[in-house]
């Protein structure tokens, strides 16, 4: 990010910050276009915040930010505080990580011990809300189905319903793991509920950008609508819109 723009950035979330002394408000008016930037701006620095796991002093952070705004003599020489920060924020990430993790296997061990829930050999859990009673397809099958995706704290992620749109996709490949396994098991015209592991899903690595993190368990509702064909021979599968391997 360009320097002079950057300072801009926190000039404008500085004085949104300093309009005010009222740290946990979540709503404001937004009367002008510098109003409106701020707030998003502000937007998007708390979901980067949200995103390392990062929970910022806001009024040193605002001190931070009149410090330099006001060219006063800096706590520490530049390349030292940008290691220094580099540094905290990778270790509040992987806090963060290993917490995500932990929280992901107590849940799957809770949810392991419910009658409704059967758990195969890989560790996926799945739920049958609706017993289809159609073929299942096999690993070269395209297939075509309705789907909402949510992590352990119920934040939804992705939806085709909400799209408007089924996802088609062949069965064997082009998807995370547990997502693969799971439509081999499924008769058409079956609704079940996902409960997949971090290595069954996106691992330590998480979606690049967000919204899904390192070693999230995640959640889905599965609704396989038909096969719609084998794929042919050299066709490769996948869905350009929403890749979920």
């Amino acid at each position: 990010m360009n320097t002079k723009f950057f300072i801009l950035i926190l000039s404008i979330v500085t004085l949104a910050f300093t309009s005010c002394c009222n740290y946990t408000q979540t709503s404001t008016s937004l009367k002008s276009d510098t109003d409106t930037a701020s707030f998003y701006i502000g937007y998007n620095f708390g979901g980067q915040f949200k995103t390392t796991g990062i929970k910022p002093n806001l009024e040193a952070f605002i001190a931070g930010v009149n410090v330099a705004l006001q060219s006063k003599d800096a706590p520490a020489d530049p390349q030292a505080m940008s290691m220094y920060v580099n540094a905290y924020v990778q270790k509040a990430m992987a806090a963060k990580a290993e917490q995500t993790k932990k929280d992901g296997e107590e849940f799957l061990a809770k949810n392991k011990e419910k009658k409704d829930v059967t758990t195969t050999e890989s560790g996926l859990q799945y739920k049958v809300v609706t017993a289809g009673s159609g073929a299942i397809p096999a690993a070269t099958d395209r297939v075509k189905v309705h789907y909402k995706g949510t992590l352990l704290d119920g934040t939804e992620f992705d939806s085709s319903i909400e799209r408007g749109e089924p996802f088609e996709f062949e069965a064997g490949s082009g998807v995370i793991t547990g997502w693969s396994e799971a439509i081999q098991l499924m008769p058409v015209g079956s609704k079940w509920t996902l409960y997949i592991p971090a290595e069954l899903a996106y691992g330590e690595r998480g979606t690049y950008g967000g919204p899904i993190g390192p070693n999230e368990t995640l959640i889905f509702e599965v609704e396989l609508l038909e096969i719609v064909a084998p794929v042919p021979d050299g066709e490769e599968g996948g869905h350009e819109g929403h890749n979920h391997e």
